[in-house]
């Protein structure tokens, strides 16, 4: 597949972990080619029934830069949740990063 983007601008090293059954941090790295100015962005689907919706707690670095995001209150089934991460800049085009994810 193609995709838009800068090559290496996409986020790295995304992980997921569930603390306490509700609770659940994701991080990840910039990519190491991404523009210094890159934001990044993440929106998680929790089932195929489920809308998109964005991290309304991001963790961010000490440039400003969102480098992860708490999630509260998430209940955990058996479900397949499906993780997209896109960032942008005013300098180029940011590839997005995605991952499903059993959890």
């Amino acid at each position: 597949p193609v995709f838009a983007g800068m090559n290496g601008s996409a986020i790295e090293n995304f992980s997921c972990v569930i603390y306490n059954v509700f609770l659940m941090n994701c991080t990840w790295q910039a990519g190491r080619d991404a523009p210094a100015d890159t934001q990044y962005f993440l929106y998680w689907q929790k089932s195929r029934d489920d809308e998109e919706v964005e991290c309304d707690l991001y963790i961010k670095d000490e440039n400003g830069r969102n480098m992860g995001c708490i999630f509260q209150n998430v209940s955990i089934g058996t479900e397949t949740a499906y993780f997209m991460v896109n960032g942008s800049s005013k300098d180029s085009l940011i590839q997005f990063y995605d991952e499903y994810i059993d959890l």
